[in-house]
């Protein structure tokens, strides 16, 4: 026969007192004495009694538990960004409750669902590379739970985000190159309406019209980010009028792809033609041909400065400070550093 677990209403029975003393004497209440503290606490050791975290939870109107959304938990990047996120939720005591995107924006949804419905404290979201209908983020203040982006930025006005410089990240990269003679400079991008993908696009003509050189929207190829859509756009920069002799890639992943496709074409890998990215994934140690160099992200950084972030936002929560008219939206950019892999 299964063992029964101990509640409040079997100390209260043993001892004859009511429920609400032996709540109140679990939870060392001032108004309890000691002599009677002390018989329930013993009581409870004795019987083995675990508080109901749930109905503890209800009560407290919190779960101490943060919900984090990201497109791919097997891409280094996220995986770095998840522990950030861990080691700063244990910090404060929460517990992380995690979903994949998978870069669908309907797994994206479906997700939001869920963790409302576990009733998560908090989110942070990093957008799929296909979202750019922002109404399930909305939704979401008629709830009042507080959403932290990170990585991936939505262009939504008054949002709390952590996010790496990419404007100045691309502008280094550029300038590398620019110190090893390259002029024609192609660029490999992700989906045209991925505010990621923007960002490059502006460092990118920055750098390239700083120094008098005209932008040559030619040499700059939007893909899905998919292996055939970097195959794709490597072949049509390759095989352009202008043909570049060094290309900025999304991140380290297209770069693999792309210099696959180059070396299939024939051509000679940091002679005929260079490659800069982001990232700066470890595994790019362990390839033949990495990226010349390539953006670091610091996503461990990220994960663990929206995670205190919204934290803090969770503890003004409590105090009461519900009220957005007046809010403070926190607008975090890490420097971006260029890592030569020469």
């Amino acid at each position: 026969m299964k063992k029964q677990v101990p509640t409040i209403k079997e100390i209260a029975k043993q001892l004859n007192i009511s429920v609400s003393t032996v709540s109140r004497a679990l939870h060392d209440h001032k108004s309890i004495g000691l002599r009677t503290k002390t018989r329930v606490q013993e009581l409870a050791k004795q019987l083995q009694y675990e508080p109901n975290q749930t109905a503890i939870f209800f009560q407290q109107g919190k779960t101490f538990t943060i919900g984090v959304i990201l497109p791919e938990l097997s891409e280094a990047f996220f995986s770095a960004a998840i522990s950030g996120i861990e080691d700063a939720a244990h910090k404060g005591n929460y517990t992380v409750l995690l979903g994949q995107s998978h870069d669908s924006v309907e797994k994206e949804k479906q997700l939001i669902e869920t963790m409302k419905k576990h009733r998560v404290d908090g989110l942070l979201i990093s957008i799929s590379k296909n979202t750019n209908d922002y109404s399930h983020f909305e939704a979401l203040r008629r709830y009042n739970i507080p959403i932290v982006f990170f990585d991936r930025i939505p262009k939504i006005p008054n949002i709390h985000y952590v996010a790496c410089n990419m404007i100045n990240g691309t502008v280094q990269a550029i300038n590398f190159l620019f110190t090893k003679g390259h002029r024609i400079i192609g660029m490999i991008n992700g989906p045209e309406k991925l505010p990621a993908s923007k960002e490059r696009l502006d460092g990118y003509i920055q750098a390239m019209t700083k120094d008098r050189l005209k932008y040559d929207p030619a040499l700059v190829v939007n893909c899905d980010l998919t292996t055939a859509g970097v195959i794709a756009a490597t072949e049509k920069l390759l095989t352009g009028k202008r043909r570049p002799t060094a290309i900025v890639t999304f991140n380290d992943y297209v770069a693999l792809d792309a210099v696959q496709t180059a070396r299939k074409m024939k051509l000679k890998i940091n002679k005929d033609i260079c490659f800069v990215s982001y990232a700066n994934l470890p595994l790019t140690n362990y390839t033949a041909y990495p990226p010349m160099a390539s953006v670091e992200q610091f996503p461990y950084q990220q994960g663990q400065k929206a995670t205190e972030t919204l934290i803090e936002l969770l503890q003004h929560k409590s105090n009461g400070d519900t009220d957005n008219s007046n809010a403070t939206y926190y607008k975090i950019i890490l420097e971006s550093q260029l890592v030569l892999h020469e």
